[in-house]
């Protein structure tokens, strides 16, 4: 696998859009399309549905050289040898941690993504050693009904201030991800955009073509 600091294109197989499409296949389009990350989103879905579909979609990733990451269970991830674990604020510093050892399994080299939603937030993240952070959502999305987007100036604010890989989130679709990387983003969170494509592969490939450019 590529370092995170190289990896541009974060999709998803999220539980919500499924449709009725198998996760394998659909991952495997993901990974065909140059995603650097996929994240599994099952967030109705019990814990051992969730380690079943898990250890299918980790050979998947893997033979890829894609980062398979597993939402909101790190001890799911380590037990399936999934390289990497995703949490919300509020499954983190809302329930008291503070370091991201504390939700890593004893003896587990797994890397730790956090959410977050504020500048103070990314801080704490950062501080609390993430691996890289999230920033979002810059624009209303219905894959976070409720929350109010942070706008471009945080991600303005995230290209001047933080100090490890980051990735834009929410509502970023192939006419907003310009003025995404003119407010600083290199690497951006894809959720609907892609996964409802008609072609989920290569929507991909527009992504990630787009963000190959603006890297330069």
């Amino acid at each position: 696998m590529k370092p995170l600091a190289d990896c541009l294109l974060y999709a998803f197989v999220d539980s919500a859009y499924l449709d009725g499409r198998d996760p394998e296949v659909l991952c495997r389009q993901l990974c065909d399309g140059g995603a650097d990350l996929v994240q599994l989103r099952a967030k109705d879905w019990p814990e051992e549905e969730v380690t079943s579909l898990a250890k299918r979609l980790v050979p998947i990733a893997a033979n890829a050289g894609v980062r398979l990451v597993i939402n909101d269970h790190p001890g799911i991830a380590a037990e399936v040898s999934a390289p990497t674990a995703h949490l919300g604020q509020e499954d983190f510093f809302d329930v008291g941690h503070r370091h991201i050892d504390e939700v890593k399994p004893v003896g587990a080299a797994l890397e730790l993504g956090l959410s977050t939603h504020a500048p103070e937030q990314a801080r704490r993240a950062c501080d609390a050693g993430a691996d890289y952070v999230a920033i979002g959502p810059v624009f209303a999305t219905p894959t976070k009904p409720g929350r109010p987007p942070v706008t471009l100036e945080y991600v303005r604010w995230a290209a001047a201030n933080i100090d490890r890989p980051w990735f834009a989130i929410g509502g970023i679709n192939h006419e907003t991800l310009d003025e995404v990387l003119a407010a600083g983003a290199r690497r951006v969170c894809v959720v609907s955009a892609i996964l409802r494509a008609p072609d989920v592969a290569h929507a991909c490939r527009v992504f990630k073509e787009r963000l190959l450019s603006a890297a330069g």
